[in-house]
């Protein structure tokens, strides 16, 4: 029976990258895209397409709910942080399934401090933090932290590295904190303080089932979708990543999901940076959802993780027990107005002729 889907944020980039990895089954499935941009949905490439309220609009469930009715959905595959939320929230209200670890541990994640106070009490490794209560304490955390390198200042909940710089001096940590408190009201006690990682940034994408893992992939992000433009000059946007084989990196992410709990199920993203000594540590998870370039996961190696997430979530059997699956030195790369595309390292020269040293 051919699978039918319900997404939102269609015609986002992320989300007809997911489109793309779900067609690339050999199962056929049926994609329904909704936003409540007329504009950007426009740009939906999902089979067909609906116009909903504002996620904050006391209408969008009851929308939601009967497009899923209309379409018989058979899940609402939720893609960003946001949806992630309101899903779990309604989950006993949406007329289909979805596949999502409980409310609790979907909140816990959502708020980066919390995460990390959580995780450190269960011995998994993570960057010292502290949070930010009002701008005069940011003095009395620099003294907690007593930097020897600069620090990771970041907002606590969001995505996409918002309001995130390092800084050196309390005075550039207040400036930063007040500009985003003046220009766009994240009030300073939204802000956290972290010591510096400044090693390799990887990022690890799970599948878990009834406390079960399922399927790993990992990669190193090595450039920055508009890091250039950024004061931190990263991002969690990689502009080129590669598939890499890391175990230290899936056992670490391993242990963090198991301390969220024993039945867990769900997808989880994952980021981690080395420290000074190369041990990686988790600096956020999302809960529920896949990584942004979930194409390089689902084009690379033996299995595609997002069909995976798929029979799992509509409890098909799955022959895989906790499979870490990886094809080395495979690219992904892109870039504004383009699709992402993905070589392997010996590819990279094919049909360039090379005249530097000419």
């Amino acid at each position: 029976m051919q699978p039918r889907i319900v997404v939102n944020h269609a015609g986002t980039g992320a989300t007809n990258n997911l489109i793309r990895s779900l067609r690339a089954a050999s199962r056929p499935v049926y994609v329904v895209g909704c936003h409540d941009d007329p504009f950007v949905l426009r740009k939906s490439s999902a089979d067909k397409s609906y116009l909903l309220p504002r996620a904050d609009d006391e209408r969008f469930v009851g929308a939601l709910c009967r497009v899923i009715l209309t379409e018989r959905a058979d899940l609402f595959l939720p893609n960003t942080d946001g949806d992630v939320r309101l899903a779990s929230r309604f989950r006993e209200a949406l007329p289909c399934r979805v596949f999502l670890p409980s409310h609790d541990v979907v909140e816990l994640c959502q708020d980066k401090y919390l995460l990390n106070t959580f995780l450190a009490s269960h011995d998994v490794p993570v960057p010292l933090t502290y949070p930010v209560t009002e701008l005069d304490s940011i003095e009395a955390v620099f003294d907690r932290l007593a930097p020897p390198s600069p620090l990771w200042c970041r907002v606590r909940s969001g995505s996409g590295s918002v309001g995130a710089t390092p800084v050196r001096t309390v005075e550039q940590a207040r400036a930063w904190i007040s500009y985003w408190e003046d220009m766009r009201g994240v009030r300073a006690g939204s802000f956290i303080l972290s010591e510096y990682l400044p090693g390799r940034d990887f990022a690890c994408q799970m599948l878990w089932k009834s406390g079960t893992p399922v399927l790993t992939k990992t990669c190193e992000r090595l450039s920055y979708f508009g890091g250039a433009g950024r004061p931190s000059g990263v991002s969690s946007v990689a502009a080129l990543a590669k598939t890499v084989y890391e175990p230290q990196v899936r056992d670490v992410c391993a242990a963090a999901i198991r301390a969220l709990g024993t039945d867990i199920s769900g997808a989880f993203s994952i980021d981690l940076k080395e420290d000074t000594v190369g041990v990686p540590r988790i600096t956020e998870i999302n809960a529920g959802r896949f990584i942004t370039m979930m194409n390089l996961f689902d084009f690379s190696g033996r299995h595609n993780m997002t069909t995976t997430y798929l029979a799992l979530a509509l409890d098909e059997p799955i022959d895989l027990h906790d499979a870490y699956d990886t094809a080395e030195d495979c690219y992904f790369m892109r870039d504004v107005d383009t699709l992402p595309a993905m070589f392997r390292a010996d590819d990279v020269f094919e049909g360039v002729h090379d005249v530097r040293s000419a």
